[in-house]
């Protein structure tokens, strides 16, 4: 809430302590972003949650695709192709992991004669 080497924050008890960079992959490509610090870590921005390393863009898309049935190596080149960002097979397993639960009712759902 104050100018940068202005006197405000002097003694206070918690002022500014530098900056620190978060990089994300978002459908434009990565970025970084430079997130500001305080000395009792007070300040918490939230225009990102806390350790997330991609945009909901990449984990709807990935969500979907594996739901229609599309392979983990087949998703992740498809991003890697379309959007340049490398994702293993693995992270894509990872993500894919929240519809574990829709995928086993699907799966154990009755069929008709």
């Amino acid at each position: 809430g104050y100018d940068p080497y202005a006197r405000n924050g002097w003694n206070t008890g918690n002022s500014r302590n530098g900056a620190y960079f978060r990089k994300v992959d978002t459908q434009f490509g990565p970025i970084e972003v430079q997130v500001p610090r305080d000395r009792n870590g007070q300040f918490h921005q939230h225009t990102l949650p806390d350790y997330k390393q991609h945009s909901d863009l990449f984990e709807g898309m990935i969500i979907q695709l594996y739901s229609k049935g599309v392979t983990t190596r087949e998703i992740a080149d498809l991003i890697e192709k379309m959007y340049g960002s490398h994702y293993s097979p693995a992270q894509v397993s990872n993500i894919s992991k929240q519809m574990l639960p829709k995928v086993e009712a699907y799966h154990k759902r009755k069929l008709s004669d």
